[in-house]
């Protein structure tokens, strides 16, 4: 096998704008690419800053329910601040953070349902 890395996730949305503006505007992905793909749909591609693997809005998959993504795991240098910062932006964080053995985390939805967890491995895990 040559697999070498991860290169994109499709993500179940209901609207893709409002996708763009949640990814962009509250987590702080950047835009990798908005294109027109086919006639009544659009490719909307985004990832967080300085990553490899970028995440694309779908729309057209009737097997792919908006907000069926469960466990999208984003990693962070610096939870507080950017709980801070998401809570800021609106995002609604259930809980605060969690403590276990391997780090820190908390979980919120996107606009969707999809559910995404921020955590903060430690360094000796």
């Amino acid at each position: 096998m040559n697999i070498s890395q991860i290169k994109l996730l499709s993500l179940p949305v209901a609207d893709q704008e409002s996708a763009k503006d949640f990814y962009i505007n509250k987590l702080g992905f950047e835009l990798v690419r908005d294109n027109p793909m086919g006639p009544d749909q659009r490719w909307v591609e985004v990832k967080p800053r300085n990553a490899e693997t970028s995440i694309t809005f779908v729309t057209w998959f009737d097997t792919m329910k908006p907000g069926s993504m469960k466990g999208l795991v984003l990693e962070t240098k610096d939870l507080e601040s950017d709980v801070a910062a998401l809570e800021n932006n609106g995002v609604k964080i259930e809980g605060g953070i969690q403590e276990q053995p391997w780090g820190r985390f908390v979980t919120f939805d996107d606009p969707d349902g999809n559910g995404i967890v921020l955590q903060s491995t430690s360094p000796d895990t």
